[in-house]
């Protein structure tokens, strides 16, 4: 909220929170938050109503809040779709507009850059925002001619017309990965963008890798659309991928652990520039295949979880349903 309401931005910027049935003292921290920046009125609290069938908690908490905004200012152009936990900059959101505008897009998002202090963070964190990429080519993302869509659910700016073309939040509303949803239904009208930024931060802390395991296995199933077919081709290209390349070095002879090696230099190459990115050691490169595993776990795990009933779990309720 202060980081928000301290924007160097020339137009006019309203903060509307959603205390989503907390029981932390949300509410109060963010109107302390906003007294202390010297902005109490540009700041509006909408406490949660109790969310009806058909939604998933974080979307009806959005769509809560996209209605106050629409209430308070009905003409604005944009609307920015931000976690709590994000910090940002004083010029983010001049820049994501400037994007915006300069590219006529109706949705400019920006991965955060994520938390990488703990030691799980350093091992886990960086791959995750690698196997993102992987998934989604952001180069892709930003070519209107290809269908590829995605969406960086920390950091959206979202053109108000365009979400309103779609048919509002409600058109994803039992959407578990709501950011690509809603980057795939923005784009078959219009022009999307994605990139990695330094200009926002998440402060979530993974202390651990039980809680980056948690987190992947939440809707690691989902994206795989439920499908075990999908999921078997996940295993596999995992496994040939990246255990592939040190398996063949270190246990085979010849040609194939000549092979092995250079497949294993070639992944270290292609990982360097993220742990770079994230100002980490390049010693780190050469562990990819033991994250791999980790995500390849947390993966088995979330197909785990959906067949128990226990899916796209979040402030205890299981989502994840067909």
């Amino acid at each position: 909220v202060s980081t928000l309401l301290g924007q160097d931005y020339k137009g006019r910027l309203s903060v509307v929170v959603v205390d989503d049935e907390s029981t932390d003292g949300t509410a109060n921290v963010a109107r302390h938050a906003a007294e202390a920046a010297g902005a109490p009125g540009r700041l509006t609290i909408v406490s949660g109503a109790p969310r009806p069938a058909g939604w998933v908690g974080k979307m009806w908490a959005v769509e809560q809040g996209v209605a106050k905004a629409a209430e308070i200012a009905p003409s604005a152009r944009y609307l920015l779709l931000t976690d709590g936990d994000i910090r940002h900059s004083p010029r983010n959101l001049a820049h994501l507009v400037a994007r915006a505008e300069g590219g006529a897009l109706d949705l400019a998002s920006v991965m955060v850059r994520l938390r990488c202090e703990s030691l799980a963070e350093k091992l886990l964190i960086p791959a995750f925002v690698f196997f993102f990429q992987m998934l989604y080519p952001f180069a892709w993302v930003n070519d209107p001619t290809r269908s590829t869509a995605a969406a960086a659910g920390g950091c959206m700016l979202v053109r108000k017309s365009a979400l309103e073309r779609i048919g509002g939040i409600a058109a994803i509303r039992n959407a578990l990965i709501d950011d690509c949803t809603l980057a795939a239904a923005l784009k078959r009208s219009g022009p999307i963008w994605l990139g990695l930024t330094n200009e926002a931060y998440s402060l979530r802390v993974y202390g651990d890798v039980a809680e980056v395991w948690r987190m992947i296995a939440r809707s690691a199933y989902t994206q795989l659309d439920y499908s075990p077919l999908l999921l078997l081709g996940t295993v596999l290209g995992l496994l040939v991928t990246y255990v592939g390349p040190p398996v063949l070095f270190l246990f085979f002879h010849g040609n194939a652990s000549t092979f092995g090696l250079l497949a294993w230099i070639i992944m270290i190459g292609c990982y360097v520039p993220m742990l770079r990115f994230y100002g980490i050691s390049v010693f780190w490169a050469p562990l990819l295949p033991v994250v791999a595993l980790v995500y390849l776990g947390a993966t088995l795990d979330s197909a785990w979880r959906h067949v128990h009933g226990k899916g796209g779990a979040w402030k205890g309720r299981y989502q994840a349903t067909r």
